[in-house]
């Protein structure tokens, strides 16, 4: 039986978080023992992590002082395997990796690393990126990114792509809540932290060419843009356009909506892409690197547009909303290729063979 500590800063409502949770639940046990070690022992997903999981909280708040926690941690434990599971404290712990010989170490990366990453420090310690015996892209646009600007051997690369938990979303599904939808327009629904890199400027941008429109578009998130989209929406009078904060259950909002979008300008490979698609709801994307070309089967479950082109992106939604879409076409599209069980295996396979 393997040995996996998996490495993680805290357990809080990220894509990165809500991945490593899923593999660790649905790893067989029998073969694999997971562990996990986090900076803070706090965050939303605690609540749904296998409760039999070892948890090593090193109580820190900076990943500069977490370095030596890990270290002592992983000199403790000695696992067979140390997985990095978010980007930046991967990098951070590149450079020990050969200090210890004897165990291998994976990390997966969360980003298209040369958009990501902008902090000098940051960027210095990818230098070291090739100590890891595996890295693992999420997608061809993440793989591709690493061998081109981040110099990673191609050979140290596999491509897994994100699960998609559909026991958990339909579990999900049957709670009770009240949604503040229109019953008489449409409503378009967008959910990400509020950030430069969602692209909701853009979005908003769009919906000005809809101001006429009986479309409703809410958003569901929180970040350091609030006050910045905030004041856009009010710049640009759009009435329609309703930020809803944090959710913490926003599956039956992708269930009930008549369109999900997807604004980003880069992505990883966006889960909630495929949240949407396993709730039956056609997408509109934004034609960004990320995976993107891989989970959107074109009007299957979903179409991709380029969001700069405000005018057009907005016509685009308006033809969509008044399309019928086959819910469950959408969600066979998610099921037969992400599934949890498709996407943990091939994580087992690879566990095993390191």
């Amino acid at each position: 039986m393997k040995t996996i500590l998996f490495i993680l800063p805290d357990l809080d409502m990220g894509g990165a978080e809500k991945i490593i949770v899923t593999i660790i639940n649905n790893l067989d046990k029998t073969r694999f023992t997971p562990k996990l070690l986090l900076m803070r022992k706090e965050g939303y997903y605690l609540k749904l992590l296998d409760k039999d999981t070892e948890i090593i909280d090193i109580k820190t708040k900076r990943i500069r002082n977490a370095f030596f926690p890990i270290l002592k941690t992983i000199r403790r434990l000695k696992p067979d395997i140390v997985f990095g599971g978010w980007g930046e404290v991967s990098a951070y712990l590149a450079p020990i990796i050969p200090l210890f010989p004897k165990i291998r170490f994976i990390a997966r990366e969360t980003n298209i690393v040369s958009q990501h990453v902008t902090r000098r420090e940051i960027k210095f310690f990818y230098h070291f990126y090739n100590n890891y015996n595996t890295i693992i892209a999420q997608s061809e646009d993440m793989r591709l990114d690493l061998i081109q600007n981040i110099k990673i051997k191609e050979s140290k690369i596999v491509k897994i792509n994100n699960p998609v938990d559909l026991d958990l979303i339909e579990s999900r599904l049957l709670e009770d809540i009240s949604l503040p939808f229109s019953k008489e327009d449409k409503n378009v629904l967008a959910i990400g932290n509020l950030s430069y890199r969602k692209g909701f400027d853009n979005l908003l941008h769009v919906f000005s060419y809809l101001k006429e429109e009986n479309i409703h578009l809410y958003i569901l998130g929180d970040g350091d843009d609030k006050e910045k989209l905030w004041r856009q929406k009010e710049e640009l009078n759009l009435d329609k356009v309703h930020f809803l904060g944090k959710i913490t259950n926003p599956f039956p909002y992708l269930k009930n909506a008549d369109l999900f979008i997807l604004s980003s300008r880069y992505e990883g490979f966006p889960n909630v892409l495929l949240e949407a698609g396993a709730c039956g709801t056609f997408s509109l994307v934004n034609n960004c690197k990320g995976g993107i070309n891989e989970i959107i089967q074109p009007n299957i479950n979903g179409k991709t547009a380029t969001i700069e082109e405000y005018e057009n992106f907005a016509a685009e939604i308006k033809k969509v909303v008044e399309e019928e879409h086959d819910g469950e076409m959408i969600k066979d599209s998610i099921r037969k290729r992400f599934s949890k069980e498709i996407i943990v295996k091939q994580y087992e396979e690879l566990f095993t063979a390191i």
